[in-house]
């Protein structure tokens, strides 16, 4: 399989729609926003109708203090994506094992980059 360019297309696998169901459906999360939980999840609908999902084969636990953070780091790479868009820098950046082919980047990175 080709591996896509920065600007492909999101990748999406179990832990992480697993991870992103949940905190849709916290309303505490969203106090103020102008948003129904069934309007959250159509847009939860929308996202996940562009992402490739992604079977993760291989455990490749770079030890980040977030098990959570293991998960993206593995589907980063089992997916053959060139970046992770967060505002985790920090975190991510505590990893034992290093996936240089993987940039991470902050979300106005990742818009200078598609303008």
């Amino acid at each position: 399989m080709k591996k896509p360019a920065i600007g492909g297309f999101p990748l999406i696998g179990v832990a992480l729609f697993t991870e992103y169901e949940d905190l849709m459906s916290r309303d505490e999360l969203f106090h103020g926003s102008q948003l129904s939980k069934s309007e959250r999840m159509e847009v939860f609908r929308g996202f996940l109708a562009v992402c490739q999902w992604t079977e993760v084969y291989y455990a490749w636990r770079p030890n980040l203090p977030d098990d959570a953070d293991n998960d993206l780091i593995e589907l980063a790479v089992g997916g053959g994506a060139s970046a992770i868009v967060t505002r985790n820098l920090k975190d991510l950046a505590k990893g034992e094992l290093r996936f240089p082919q993987v940039k991470i980047l902050l979300p106005e990175q990742c818009l200078e980059i598609f303008r």
